[in-house]
């Protein structure tokens, strides 16, 4: 045998040994539903910590979930993060997911934000992250106490007050089902139709958009996840400083069941591949430095139990106190979304 032979033979047997070890390397494959650039020092903070490589594909909630349908068992997916409750509730049902088991998840995240136990005990999906979903009013027009409860976004004191962003945007389908869930689906429906009346503009734009339109005395009351405000609030912008300094904020029905609380959360895909990096992951973004990052990078409340906060703008809303959060199990404001789209259609929201 030739050297030039033997020397091609020992560069491809070096070459196959490589790929060995690369194709062994930890990895975990992430479908995010998140887009936020503060989440990248997660990510750099598990790798650091784990070894464990993630390799991520973006893609909006129902995008992600439409793209398990289709890949099926040839999916790469490992760990599915989603923005909403009812699309974490909607991936459950449609089977995309795979309950697991994690002492560790089952110890930090509260039961009612979490999915309902498996038969074998496994839990479908996590909440890792909460938002609160609150009424921003303008402070010269409107009285706090006019709007301290989501009821009176439906009251006929409030006629052409109200501006709010599609009844059919995930965030509010969450809100109105939870909503339901408290008063019952004769009763919302009526409050549904009450804010239909009580809309000072068509639905449109986003949480921003609402807050700015109460600022500019398009509307006086708005509805918002608190993240958006805490933006604002933390901005340096001269037009943001003076939409602040304009309106109130309400945790509503302080009184009753709590303000209403939407997550973002995860859970292991139905075809993981490596599903023990997987759950190392979901553990990981429950953990207490994971869990600031979600305070302090995207003004997120800590879903994770005992976790403390340290972010002005959130500290400033409540004035540094605990606001009462509702109680209900988050899987059943999932399972009321198509009862809520029907309510909605029925009362004319948009």
């Amino acid at each position: 045998m030739s050297k030039t032979v033997k020397a091609l033979l020992s560069a491809c047997a070096l070459a196959a040994a490589a790929g060995a070890v690369h194709a062994q390397e930890p990895v975990v494959n992430l479908y995010s539903a998140r887009h936020y650039s503060t989440d990248e020092a997660l990510y750099t903070g598990f790798t650091k910590a784990t070894g464990i490589k993630i390799n991520r594909v973006d893609a909006d909630d129902a995008g992600i979930l439409a793209r398990l349908k289709a890949e099926g068992a040839a999916s790469p997916a490992d760990v599915i993060l989603l923005v909403d409750a009812a699309r974490l509730y909607k991936g459950e049902v449609d089977g995309l997911f795979q309950p697991i088991q994690s002492k560790v998840l089952n110890d930090a995240i509260p039961a009612n934000l979490r999915s309902q136990p498996a038969a074998d005990g496994g839990i479908s999906w996590f909440g890792l992250s909460t938002r609160a979903r609150v009424i921003v009013y303008n402070k010269v027009k409107m009285q706090k106490a006019d709007v301290d409860t989501y009821e009176e976004l439906g009251d006929p004191k409030n006629k052409g007050k109200l501006c709010i962003r599609s009844g059919s945007h995930p965030y509010n389908l969450s809100l109105f089902g939870a909503v339901t869930e408290h008063l019952g689906e004769q009763k919302a429906e009526a409050w549904l139709k009450g804010m239909v009346a009580n809309l000072a503009r068509p639905p449109k734009g986003g949480d921003t958009d609402q807050i700015k339109a109460v600022a500019a005395g398009e509307c006086d009351i708005a509805v918002t996840n608190t993240y958006y405000l805490a933006r604002m609030m933390r901005s340096n912008k001269p037009e943001d400083v003076a939409v602040v300094n304009k309106v109130g904020v309400v945790f509503p029905n302080q009184e009753s069941w709590g303000t209403h609380l939407n997550i973002a959360g995860g859970a292991v895909a139905k075809h993981s591949k490596n599903q023990a990096n997987a759950i190392k992951f979901l553990e990981y973004l429950a953990s207490p430095e994971a869990q600031n990052y979600f305070a302090n990078g995207n003004n997120e409340w800590p879903a994770a139990k005992g976790v403390t906060l340290d972010n002005p703008a959130l500290k400033a809303m409540t004035g540094g106190n605990p606001f009462k959060s509702e109680t209900i199990p988050i899987s059943a404001v999932g399972a009321n979304t198509t009862k809520v789209q029907q309510m909605l259609d029925r009362v004319g929201f948009q």
